[in-house]
C-alpha cells in the first residue's frame, strides 16, 4: 500500500467522524448526559487524529497523481486548500474535546460552555468537511465536476484516443 492508497483509506474518517461526533454531542447536550457527551468528544478526538494522518498522506498522494490525465493541479490545489482549513478546525475541535472530556470528568462548571463551543465549531467543521469531500471526489470522479470541466475532460480524453 502506497501513500496515495493510504490517503484514500483514511481521508473518510475525519469527515464521517465529525458528522457522527457532532450528532452524538448534540444528543448528549440535549439529554444533559455527560457519558454521551464524553463519547462524542472521543469521536471528535479520533477525527482530529485521522485528519493529521490524512494531511500527512495527502502531499505524497498529490505528487503521485497530479500529472495524471484528466486530473490537473488546479483541482488538487482546491481540495488541498479546503482540506487544510478542515484539518485546522478538527485540530481545534480535538483540543476542545480533550478539554471538555477533562472538565466533564472533574464535573467542572465550565463543561457546559465547552460543549456549546464544540457544537458551534463542529457546525463549521461539517460545512468544511462537505466541501473537502466534494473537492476530493472531483479529483477522480469526473461525473461530479461541473459540466464545463467534465466536457473539457471528455474532449481531452477523445484527443488522446485519436493520437
Amino acid at each position: 500500500m502506497n501513500d496515495a492508497h493510504l490517503h484514500m483509506v483514511v481521508n473518510h474518517f475525519p469527515i464521517i467522524g465529525i458528522i457522527l461526533g457532532l450528532g452524538v454531542l448534540i444528543i448528549g447536550f440535549l439529554l444533559k448526559n455527560s457519558t454521551i457527551i464524553n463519547t462524542a468528544y472521543g469521536l471528535l478526538i479520533v477525527s482530529a487524529i485521522f485528519a493529521a494522518i490524512s494531511m500527512a498522506t495527502g502531499d505524497v498522494a498529490e505528487e503521485m497523481v497530479e500529472d495524471f490525465p484528466s486530473i490537473g493541479k488546479k483541482i488538487i490545489h482546491e481540495h488541498e486548500e479546503i482540506a487544510e482549513k478542515l484539518a485546522l478546525v478538527l485540530y481545534v475541535l480535538g483540543f476542545i474535546s480533550v478539554t471538555g472530556l477533562y472538565l466533564n470528568i472533574k464535573k467542572h462548571s465550565k463543561s457546559y460552555l465547552i460543549s456549546v463551543l464544540a457544537i458551534a465549531i463542529g457546525i463549521l467543521g461539517i460545512y468544511l468537511a462537505q466541501k473537502t469531500g466534494t473537492t476530493g471526489g472531483k479529483i477522480r470522479h469526473t461525473e461530479i465536476r461541473t459540466t464545463s470541466n467534465a466536457s473539457a475532460v471528455m474532449i481531452s480524453d477523445e484527443n488522446e484516443d485519436n493520437d
